[in-house]
């Protein structure tokens, strides 16, 4: 089980930066579907979540290929590229995803509880009418190079593995 939190204090600088962010990780993920399908079929689990404060990455499976799957991930985070196309599908799932949970009494309730209890964070409202005003292409790339550039790591390692 490998497990790393890429942590950069530029997500909850703005709700655009977290739409920004969101798009960032359903894009790596998306990209990343058909070069890691040979993963799963070999029973290698891997997840992208994009967490409050960074992305995180989870894999987990057979120690003797799973530095490969983490390998490949790290490779397609580090040459981060999107078409405009992918780019457009992305934005457009996302605001199906919004406003899923806006519509939803219990998730709204437990962002506005949220909103209430924590300082400077962003609610769901802002998120979505952020991503209805339209990001840019430029916007995105921008975002990506200043987020890999301000990276904290954390990571945690079990299982059969060396140093």
């Amino acid at each position: 089980y490998v497990r790393f939190h890429l942590i950069s204090p530029l997500i909850q600088q703005s709700a655009e930066n977290i739409v920004l962010f969101d798009t960032f990780v359903n894009i790596l993920s998306h990209n990343l579907g058909e070069p890691a399908y040979e993963a799963d079929v070999a029973q290698l689990e891997y997840k992208l979540v994009a967490g409050e404060y960074g992305l995180i990455i989870k894999v987990k499976g057979f120690n003797h290929k799973l530095p490969l799957l983490f390998q490949l991930i790290i490779d397609y985070l580090s040459d981060f590229s999107f078409t405009p196309a992918v780019f457009e599908m992305i934005t457009e799932q996302l605001k199906k995803t919004y406003y899923n949970i806006l519509i939803k009494p219990e998730t709204l309730a437990k962002d506005v509880r949220l909103l209430i209890l924590e300082h400077g964070r962003w609610s769901m409202i802002d998120k979505y009418q952020t991503l209805m005003k339209g990001l840019s292409i430029e916007a995105l790339s921008a975002f990506v190079r200043a987020f890999k550039s301000q990276l904290f790591v954390e990571g945690l390692v079990q299982g059969n593995f060396t140093s």
